[in-house]
């Protein structure tokens, strides 16, 4: 399944043509540091891409997570919320954030690759 990046440093699976699993990059984690406490969404809420649709605390700072594409919140980690560290430690896996129906899927055209997200981050 193919991950795409954001520039706002969120990570989105598209498990289907019309789901996709969203988190942050290692990059924002790496940025934030050790990450205390998770805000996620209500399930059934819709948000439009760069919407503000979660919040991540860490020991450093507070930080938004932007909706990379728009869409529905189909599902949220409750893992996460419980145990916020998972993002400090698998943030590409375990620490997903939600799941969202996407609303536009010609919007994951404008994500970042592998490469260009890797490309990005450098110039950071």
């Amino acid at each position: 399944m193919p991950i795409k990046f954001s520039r706002e440093h969120q990570w989105i699976e598209t498990a289907a043509p019309d789901a996709a699993r969203v988190g942050i990059t290692p990059f924002a984690q790496d940025t934030l540091g050790d990450i205390v406490f998770v805000d996620l969404p209500a399930v059934g809420k819709t948000f439009a891409k760069g919407d503000v649709a979660a919040v991540v605390e860490s020991v450093k700072t507070a930080a938004d997570v932007f909706m990379p594409v728009a869409g529905e919140i189909v599902a949220v980690n409750q893992a996460l919320q419980a145990d916020p560290s998972l993002a400090n430690t698998d943030p590409l896996g375990a620490a997903w954030f939600f799941t969202i129906r996407v609303a536009t899927p010609a919007e994951l055209d404008d994500l970042l690759d592998d490469a260009a997200y890797a490309s990005f981050t450098e110039d950071a």
